[in-house]
């Protein structure tokens, strides 16, 4: 195994056991090092600091173990085993639920892995290139896990890993076969595009935060914007919504929302599926129409350089929703910019809701469930922000 030497005085953040090694901390690499090696990481002085993969880039290696233990040939299998003991331990595997994170990777100690289970199938991303050349390995490991029941591994990572990295990677079966896509999620079912579909197809991150919505949604005229497949829709059928409205850009987005409703809800008069830019619709709409509105946008700042127009973004938003929601409406608006911290915007919200005039008051704050798990020594994992508020 090839050894990266680290730079007099760099070493602090490993030993904080963050899992990231920066270029800039690097004195030198050894000849020949390719993107995805597995390589040890030691300080100026010699002692062994970790193993991880190596990668082009800011991030140029990924942490797998901290210290100077080996890894065991079982390792990814250990730590599949370790996450799905965590996911049982949650409740996640039931007969009305059977779609979840299994991976979260630096949060499930398998930094640049992303794998989420929709019933029999497992949708594995890699996000970095070592886990990209560990595939296969993962994939038998994913079948073999006790009680798991994985039959299918569908790999997905045309987009998600490096491009520098130049590793032309093909989205394909690894285990198994296409049978089938309906999922269940707290007994309500969804139809998961993993091959066409955003991410590995679903938002299972929101799910708790689904179920909360539903608390809310009785009797109230709901309207959902960056609808998506449609989930917190559904949920707010469920928990007895006089009608629900769901606005998404994208018109396959739409149609995918309109099958969830009728798997769920069929011949429903109670929804409508509106295909237009969300910004345009809030604008256009009537004041006073909605007094529940889900705000759950794309990431308005994916890079660090993104940051002030993100938050911007965020202020223009939730300013609109206040100036047109009912007196008493409920708002949940959300945020998954990994680089918007909870502070910033929360304080975005807070100044939209100072310029509106109105009374606003804070009911919950919510973030990503257990399943998406967070490493004390990596911050950055924790992605998701959401605030409840109730408008007067």
């Amino acid at each position: 195994m090839k050894t990266i030497r680290l730079k007099p005085g760099k070493e602090d953040s490993l030993l904080r056991w963050h899992p990231w090694v920066f270029s800039g901390a690097i004195a030198s690499l050894p000849p020949d090092l390719e993107e995805g090696e597995t390589v040890r990481v030691e300080a100026a002085d010699g002692r062994v600091l970790g193993t991880g993969h190596f990668q082009i880039g800011s991030i140029a290696v990924r942490i797998l173990q901290m210290g100077d233990a080996p890894l065991a040939d079982d390792f990814y299998s250990r730590r599949l085993r370790d996450a799905f003991a965590l996911r049982r331990t949650l409740g996640l595997m039931r007969p009305d639920n059977n779609c979840f994170r299994l991976v979260h990777g630096e949060g499930d100690f398998l930094p640049g892995l992303v794998v989420d289970i929709y019933g029999d199938t497992a949708v594995m991303q890699a996000h970095s290139p070592g886990m990209h050349f560990a595939r296969h390995e993962l994939a038998q490991a994913l079948t073999d896990l006790p009680d798991a029941r994985i039959r299918n591994v569908y790999y997905k990572s045309e987009t998600t890993l490096p491009f520098k990295a130049r590793l032309d990677p093909e989205n394909e079966y690894l285990v198994g076969a296409y049978d089938g896509n309906i999922a269940l999620e707290n007994g309500l079912r969804f139809n998961i595009d993993w091959m066409r579909g955003q991410k590995t197809g679903f938002f299972v991150d929101q799910r708790d935060n689904r179920s909360l919505l539903e608390k809310y949604a009785k009797d109230r005229t709901v309207l959902n914007m960056f609808c998506y497949t449609g989930g917190f829709s559904v949920y707010a059928m469920r928990g007895g919504a006089l009608s629900v409205d769901s606005v998404d850009s994208s018109a396959k987005a739409a149609a995918l929302t309109d099958a969830n409703i009728a798997l769920n809800f069929p011949d429903d008069p109670r929804h409508t599926t509106h295909a237009v830019d969300a910004f345009k619709f809030l604008t256009d709409m009537d004041a006073d129409r909605y007094d529940l509105i889900i705000l759950d946008p794309p990431a308005f700042a994916k890079h660090r350089s993104a940051l002030k127009n993100g938050l911007i973004g965020y202020r223009k938003l939730n300013a609109k929703a206040f100036e047109k929601i009912k007196s008493g409406g409920i708002l949940f608006t959300f945020s998954c910019s990994q680089v918007v911290t909870r502070e910033a915007f929360r304080m975005a919200v807070f100044t939209a809701a100072a310029k509106s005039g109105r009374n606003v008051r804070l009911l919950h704050q919510l973030t990503q469930p257990a399943d998406h798990p967070v490493n004390f020594a990596h911050p950055e994992g924790e992605y998701l922000k959401g605030l409840v508020l109730q408008v007067d």
